[in-house]
């Protein structure tokens, strides 16, 4: 089985290589768009957040932020309180950030296996950048359609984390470090866990800022590679007219779901990229309800492009896809559905104030504006979880929110 299975993917390979010859002006193409995809939008928006989040971890924050979190994080998702960094940093810099992140935790021994399924499970999230200003405003030509697809999104993403609470539960029990026991209040624990890991840590800040650059470029390059390779394929198999026979399957299975069959082509699209998918969706000529409804949906399964470079920063790990995978397909099914049945509500009384803000969130300016929004949100996924934090030592002093820590 395994050598049918071998040779059965060599031929794939093969043929993919020679079809790439044989329509090697369509993958030029798409090589040069996916390389503007990337040098354009994704290098400036992820890497500030790259070097930020290897800064961070080095001076202790991540730890800080965990033992401050550990009583919140731990009852709603089962994982550790550093899990609510991953979260921030996802929600703030979208896919594939919080594999990184997660990927550094588990290396690091910040987390179980079991835990970095979980935390995956729901950080998994696409940031709000791309779904107000590229999905609402330059794909559908709606600002207040960003308001429901966000919602669906995101509060998909925490109803997943809710389900995956229980994920593993039945695996044997991985052997933790030993808790360094400390007193005080936990604004005391916190701040002795940051000491700790920064003296831990012990480099200058100049190696830290050194190997920041050079592990995030490195996985930026890959980040490329995948969009270029899925750009290339989805062209290819276009030229070839192979999608064709993809399409039958799907129109079926749409038309059981009560979606027009012309979703096809773009939902298979999606299946393999998540920008091209999503763009094509908006030119389906179908009902706004629909075409809403599957772009939420491909934009929580966010596409076997980023899937493949999730897989790549935790080949290094333990950490198994199978989970990760269940909880993306489970996160468009619900999104979609979120989507429907909140699109009525934030289309009739979204606020006219909200079409503009939709509006300055359109991405222009090239590299340049890119950037300078990526270090913007950057700075802001710093902040957001100190102030969570502060908030929620203000509400147990005031005895607002009691949770009890327990799995």
């Amino acid at each position: 089985m395994k050598a049918r299975s071998a040779l059965a993917q060599g031929f794939v390979a093969l043929l993919l290589v020679a079809l790439m010859i044989i329509y090697s002006e369509h993958g030029f193409r798409a090589s040069q768009e996916g390389m503007k995809l990337f040098l354009d939008v994704v290098l400036p928006s992820l890497l500030p957040f790259f070097i930020l989040s290897e800064v961070l971890l080095a001076f202790g924050v991540v730890h800080f932020l965990g033992e401050l979190f550990e009583p919140l994080m731990r009852p709603l998702f089962n994982v550790p309180g550093a899990g609510s960094f991953v979260l921030s940093m996802g929600l703030a810099a979208g896919y594939p950030m919080d594999a990184v992140i997660t990927a550094k935790f588990r290396k690091q021994g910040m987390c179980t296996r079991v835990e970095g399924e979980r935390m995956l499970a729901f950080s998994n999230t696409a940031d709000p950048l791309f779904i107000f200003g590229a999905v609402a405003v330059g794909m559908f030509g709606m600002p207040a359609l960003g308001a429901a697809l966000a919602a669906a999104h995101y509060i998909g993403a925490f109803l997943v984390g809710l389900a995956f609470r229980s994920w593993g539960r039945k695996e044997p029990e991985e052997s933790r470090p030993p808790v360094v026991q400390t007193d005080g209040t936990i604004w005391r624990r916190a701040a002795q866990a940051l000491v700790r890991a920064r003296a831990e840590d012990g480099r200058p800040l100049g190696l830290i800022l050194q190997d920041a650059i050079r592990d995030s470029i490195a996985t930026l390059f890959m980040i490329m590679s995948f969009i270029v390779l899925f750009s290339v394929l989805i062209r290819v198999l276009d030229a070839t007219g192979v999608m064709v026979t993809v399409l039958w399957p799907v129109e079926r299975l749409l038309g059981l779901a009560g979606f027009a069959p012309s979703f096809a082509h773009s939902v298979v699209q999606g299946i393999l990229e998540i920008d091209i998918g999503s763009a094509a969706v908006a030119k389906v000529p179908a009902s706004l309800v629909q075409r809403a409804a599957v772009a939420s949906a491909i934009i929580a399964w966010s596409g076997l492009s980023v899937q493949g470079q999730v897989a790549s920063v935790l080949a290094d790990t333990d950490i198994r896809m199978r989970p990760y995978i269940l909880a993306r397909l489970l996160h468009a099914g619900i999104a979609g559905v979120l989507t429907v049945l909140l699109l009525p509500l934030f289309h009739l009384h979204v606020p006219t104030i909200l079409a503009g803000a939709g509006t300055a969130l359109t991405p222009k300016g090239g590299f340049i504006g890119t950037l300078e929004r990526g270090a913007a949100l950057a700075a802001l996924a710093a902040a957001a979880p100190i102030a969570l934090g502060l908030a929620y030592g203000a509400m147990r002093r005031l005895r607002i929110l009691r949770l009890r820590v327990g799995r």
